[in-house]
């Protein structure tokens, strides 16, 4: 039996025997059911939208590098790269150390090594000139477009230099301050043989020496990967006989290398304001020669000059030791002004002090012309007994006391001065002033 609706009529039925009514309803809504099928793409087709899909990738990255490069000087120079202070390792034991006679690790090391044959340490010292080499580079005046005039005529106006340092941002180079003499551009061979520009960060006439920047970000990966910091090693360690090469410019042409023994290294030079160790070899040197010293480990020990006992007729390879100079260079490399005073002197040893009378401190040989120390009232003959109230009893103290200072500093110096009656105290107000 039917069922009926709440109004009471009987739903009308189909010839089937379903309900009328639903089914109309669900013809009426039948388009719904029905599957929408894609339209088949053909192959080539889709390797037409494949190639216009790569194609727009291509554009865009292209675009990308486009405005990188271009952008790129720009966030450089909104955003430079912070620049490293650089701080140049202090030796772990003084001369004024082994003056007193102790024994080094090293020295002890060193004793209780077997002997090996002059043909084995010759062998071991050009092992490590091969690595060494990769610090040592050669500095011309001018660009390097210009340095084709050294090719053709065959005349090297080149020095040695040696890379002491990486700030981040550049490679510093420690040379000689005799070429930056009329030259206001300056090339750098590095040991790949590529040439690259070089500034000038800093140079010091007293000393001979100045340091030279080239931008990091100009170095191609090969030269970056044939180039390293050079290890600056303890000069005061170096004793007669020992084994040791050099490298640089030495025989009057960039790229030599030499080898041979410590002939001395007892040796003091007196300059303005200090003294310096020399280290003496027998190798040949030519006339202007300049180079870098190592010892065996490959550590810096030297800076090669020609100025030392030219005027004896010296002809041999010797150096300005590094450990006397490590003050120097890390003011240079941060780009700071090398103190300077003018005055010449010697140690007072307590043997003159008995013989002659004299006070305690560093006799006065000399004073420079122009220099603040003359400017003070500073003469030769004169005994500088302390400075700013510390007693000064060498040149070396005073020099080390002297780097601590600044351009512009005002120091007390006291001292005594040999009067008709004996040895009189005397005193100056000494004005810092560098020589660059």
């Amino acid at each position: 039996m039917s069922e009926k609706k709440s109004n009471g009529q009987v739903p009308e039925e189909g010839p089937d025997g379903k309900n009328l009514e639903q089914s109309e309803k669900k013809e009426s809504f039948a388009f719904l059911e029905e599957t929408i099928k894609p339209k088949k793409i053909s192959r080539q087709q889709g390797m037409k939208q494949l190639i216009r899909i790569a194609i727009c990738g291509l554009v865009l990255g292209g675009s990308a590098c486009l405005g990188f490069f271009a952008l790129r000087p720009l966030a450089q120079h909104l955003f430079p790269e912070k620049t490293q202070v650089v701080t140049i390792q202090e030796d772990n034991q003084s001369e004024e150390d082994l003056a007193e006679g102790g024994d080094t690790t090293e020295q002890n090391d060193a004793q209780n090594q077997q002997e090996i044959s002059y043909v084995q340490m010759m062998s071991k010292a050009y092992e490590k000139a091969l690595t060494a080499k990769k610090s040592v580079v050669s500095v011309t005046k001018g660009a390097e477009q210009e340095n084709w005039n050294a090719e053709a005529t065959g005349i090297d106006e080149s020095v040695s230099g040696v890379i002491v340092a990486d700030n981040g941002p550049e490679i510093l180079i420690l040379s000689y301050a005799s070429i930056c003499e009329d030259a206001k551009e300056w090339c750098v061979t590095f040991s790949d043989k590529s040439e690259y520009k070089a500034s000038l960060k800093k140079k010091d006439k007293n000393s001979g020496f100045a340091i030279f920047a080239v931008d990091k970000k100009s170095l191609s990966d090969a030269t970056w990967s044939a180039s390293s910091v050079a290890s600056l090693g303890n000069s005061n360690l170096t004793e007669q006989g020992d084994v040791i090469f050099a490298l640089g410019n030495i025989f009057g042409y960039a790229g030599g290398s030499g080898y041979g023994i410590v002939s001395s290294s007892n040796y003091k030079e007196i300059g303005r304001d200090g003294e310096y160790s020399v280290i003496a070899t027998d190798m040949s040197s030519a006339s202007e020669g300049t180079g870098i010293l190592f010892n065996l480990d490959g550590e810096v020990i030297g800076m090669i000059s020609s100025d030392i006992w030219k005027d004896r007729g010296v002809r041999t390879a010797n150096a300005y030791a590094i450990s006397d100079l490590k003050l120097v260079i890390q003011l240079l490399a941060n780009g700071a002004s090398v103190p300077y005073t003018g005055v010449s002197g010697t140690a007072v040893t307590s043997g003159i002090q008995k013989e002659e009378g004299m006070p305690s401190g560093i006799y006065v040989i000399d004073v420079a012309a122009d220099s603040p120390a003359m400017a003070a009232g500073i003469q030769s003959g004169d005994v500088i007994c302390s400075v700013n109230g510390e007693k000064i009893v060498s040149m070396s103290a005073y020099r080390k006391l002297m780097l601590t200072w600044k351009v512009g500093d005002q120091i007390k110096v006291e001292g005594k001065r040999r009067g008709s009656e004996g040895y009189v105290d005397i005193k100056f107000d000494v004005t810092i002033e560098s020589k660059e």
